[in-house]
């Protein structure tokens, strides 16, 4: 794989990760669709309209929402979710179908929207007990971006002062105590959810397992 993808191809592999956890959902029943996902108070049926409304409103959308909720950033997601929210799951699900091949987007680089899809998508699956998990293509620039700045996560705090190097591709990052694993599990450690560190090995884990509980 290419250190660096472009543009247009990391929209593609958004699309395919949209696609394949639309399929997952397909089989969910009510109570599933209830159940917390690991994305705070959310549920699985709050991330997927979270999902969707990230991929219908642009910049001047995003812009006059955040205005109109004083930049209380809960509260603009919190309005936009509802938006996008259906009447019920099957609505819900109907409506992230439509937006599988969506490039809208608001600020920052295609890899943060990117990871948008494949953190959320796992903060769905981890719960339900779902198997499936987004390529190692599809992680690897997210996991690389994440480890380079503090943007929509604080991927880079994370792991400041560590070595992490994934068991399944080509993504390491940093210098010190190591921390190994699947790039799944280092991408969604970087992204604060503290569960993906039981899925972690070496001396370094426990230092990350504190940021992430502190996230």
């Amino acid at each position: 794989m290419s250190d660096t993808l472009t543009r247009r191809e990391l929209w593609a592999l958004a699309h395919t990760e949209r696609a394949a956890l639309a399929d997952d959902l397909a089989g969910l029943d009510a109570a599933q669709w209830a159940r917390r996902s690991l994305c705070g108070r959310w549920t699985v049926q709050e991330v997927v309209a979270h999902l969707t409304a990230a991929a219908s409103v642009g910049r001047a959308r995003w812009v006059a929402s955040v205005l109109g909720a004083r930049f209380d950033f809960d509260l603009h997601n919190d309005r936009r979710l509802a938006e996008h929210r259906g009447a019920d799951p099957g609505e819900t699900l109907d409506r992230f179908r439509r937006i599988i091949g969506s490039t809208t987007s608001t600020f920052g680089p295609t890899e943060a929207w990117l990871g948008e899809v494949v953190v959320h998508a796992q903060d769905i699956r981890r719960p339900l007990g779902l198997a499936r998990t987004p390529s190692v293509e599809a992680m690897t620039p997210v996991a690389r971006f994440y480890a380079g700045r503090d943007f929509t996560v604080a991927g880079r705090s994370a792991i400041d002062g560590l070595r992490v190097e994934a068991t399944d591709g080509p993504f390491t990052a940093g210098d010190g105590p190591l921390v190994s694993g699947t790039t799944v599990a280092l991408m969604m450690a970087m992204a604060g959810r503290a569960a993906y560190c039981d899925d972690l090995t070496g001396p370094g884990v426990p230092t990350l397992r504190e940021r992430c509980a502190a996230a």
